[in-house]
Protein backbone atom coordinates (compact mmCIF):
# COMPACT_ATOMS: atom_id res chain seq x y z
CA UNK A 1 0.00 0.00 0.00
CA UNK A 2 0.96 3.70 -0.36
CA UNK A 3 -0.72 6.48 1.72
CA UNK A 4 -2.20 9.66 -0.14
CA UNK A 5 -2.32 12.87 1.78
CA UNK A 6 -3.64 15.62 0.13
CA UNK A 7 -4.72 19.76 0.14
CA UNK A 8 -5.91 22.66 -1.05
CA UNK A 9 -9.69 22.39 -1.24
CA UNK A 10 -11.61 24.77 -0.02
CA UNK A 11 -14.30 27.02 -0.29
CA UNK A 12 -14.26 29.32 -3.69
CA UNK A 13 -16.39 31.77 -5.78
CA UNK A 14 -17.09 30.96 -9.58
CA UNK A 15 -14.77 31.75 -11.64
CA UNK A 16 -12.06 31.22 -9.13
CA UNK A 17 -8.86 28.85 -8.32
CA UNK A 18 -7.70 26.65 -6.32
CA UNK A 19 -4.98 24.04 -6.60
CA UNK A 20 -4.93 20.64 -4.75
CA UNK A 21 -1.96 18.61 -4.04
CA UNK A 22 -1.07 15.30 -3.33
CA UNK A 23 1.64 13.70 -1.71
CA UNK A 24 2.60 9.47 -2.14
CA UNK A 25 4.42 8.32 0.62
CA UNK A 26 7.46 6.97 0.18
CA UNK A 27 7.42 2.79 0.08
CA UNK A 28 9.01 -0.44 -1.79
CA UNK A 29 6.50 0.35 -4.51
CA UNK A 30 7.08 2.12 -7.20
CA UNK A 31 4.34 4.61 -8.62
CA UNK A 32 2.76 4.72 -11.37
CA UNK A 33 -0.50 6.80 -12.68
CA UNK A 34 -1.61 9.05 -10.21
CA UNK A 35 -4.50 11.62 -10.33
CA UNK A 36 -7.94 12.69 -9.16
CA UNK A 37 -11.15 11.30 -9.08
CA UNK A 38 -14.30 13.58 -7.51
CA UNK A 39 -17.66 12.70 -5.98
CA UNK A 40 -20.60 15.26 -5.46
CA UNK A 41 -23.39 14.11 -3.11
CA UNK A 42 -25.45 11.30 -4.57
CA UNK A 43 -23.52 10.49 -7.41
CA UNK A 44 -20.63 8.14 -8.34
CA UNK A 45 -16.99 8.65 -8.46
CA UNK A 46 -15.76 10.24 -11.29
CA UNK A 47 -12.63 10.46 -13.11
CA UNK A 48 -11.25 13.96 -12.96
CA UNK A 49 -7.47 13.57 -14.58
CA UNK A 50 -4.86 11.64 -14.37
CA UNK A 51 -1.37 11.61 -15.33
CA UNK A 52 1.47 8.99 -16.11
CA UNK A 53 5.22 8.80 -14.86
CA UNK A 54 5.96 10.04 -18.28
CA UNK A 55 3.62 13.00 -18.44
CA UNK A 56 0.94 11.89 -20.45
CA UNK A 57 -2.44 12.93 -19.36
CA UNK A 58 -5.92 12.34 -19.77
CA UNK A 59 -8.77 14.47 -18.67
CA UNK A 60 -12.51 14.36 -18.34
CA UNK A 61 -14.09 15.86 -20.82
CA UNK A 62 -15.87 18.51 -18.10
CA UNK A 63 -12.47 19.87 -17.15
CA UNK A 64 -10.26 20.08 -19.95
CA UNK A 65 -9.27 23.60 -20.77
CA UNK A 66 -10.06 24.27 -17.19
CA UNK A 67 -7.95 22.19 -14.91
CA UNK A 68 -4.08 21.30 -15.52
CA UNK A 69 -2.64 18.02 -13.89
CA UNK A 70 1.31 17.85 -12.94
CA UNK A 71 3.38 15.84 -11.04
CA UNK A 72 6.92 15.80 -9.83
CA UNK A 73 8.42 12.25 -10.01
CA UNK A 74 11.07 13.12 -7.40
CA UNK A 75 8.63 14.36 -5.01
CA UNK A 76 5.48 11.58 -5.56
CA UNK A 77 3.76 14.29 -5.97
CA UNK A 78 1.10 15.36 -8.17
CA UNK A 79 -1.11 18.64 -8.81
CA UNK A 80 -4.00 19.91 -9.87
CA UNK A 81 -4.64 23.75 -10.71
CA UNK A 82 -8.63 24.07 -11.29
CA UNK A 83 -9.34 27.20 -13.33
CA UNK A 84 -12.93 28.92 -13.87
CA UNK A 85 -14.20 26.96 -11.72
CA UNK A 86 -18.30 26.51 -11.89
CA UNK A 87 -20.76 25.74 -9.20
CA UNK A 88 -20.93 22.15 -10.89
CA UNK A 89 -16.94 21.40 -10.24
CA UNK A 90 -18.38 21.06 -6.08
CA UNK A 91 -17.14 17.33 -4.94
CA UNK A 92 -15.41 16.03 -2.62
CA UNK A 93 -11.87 14.99 -4.48
CA UNK A 94 -10.33 11.99 -4.40
CA UNK A 95 -6.56 11.47 -4.81
CA UNK A 96 -5.22 8.32 -6.23
CA UNK A 97 -1.64 6.74 -7.16
CA UNK A 98 -1.55 3.39 -9.15
CA UNK A 99 1.32 1.38 -7.61
CA UNK A 100 3.36 -2.08 -8.37
CA UNK A 101 6.52 -3.84 -7.59
CA UNK A 102 8.79 -6.41 -8.43
CA UNK A 103 7.00 -9.30 -7.27
CA UNK A 104 3.88 -8.84 -9.63
CA UNK A 105 1.83 -7.04 -6.50
CA UNK A 106 -0.03 -3.89 -7.77
CA UNK A 107 -3.19 -1.98 -6.80
CA UNK A 108 -4.71 1.67 -6.37
CA UNK A 109 -4.21 3.48 -2.94
CA UNK A 110 -6.45 6.49 -2.11
CA UNK A 111 -6.15 9.73 -0.11
CA UNK A 112 -8.90 10.94 2.31
CA UNK A 113 -10.60 13.23 -0.13
CA UNK A 114 -10.87 16.95 0.21
CA UNK A 115 -14.11 19.42 -0.13
CA UNK A 116 -13.86 21.62 -2.90
CA UNK A 117 -16.40 24.17 -2.89
CA UNK A 118 -17.69 26.93 -5.91
CA UNK A 119 -20.32 29.06 -5.04
CA UNK A 120 -22.60 30.99 -7.47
Amino acid sequence: QVSLVESGGGLVEAGGSLRLSCVASRSSFSIGGMGWYRQAPGAQRDLVAEIMTSGSTNYADAVKSRFTITRDNAKNTVYLQMDSLKPEDTAVYYCFARYSDDGGRFGRSWGQGTQVTVSS
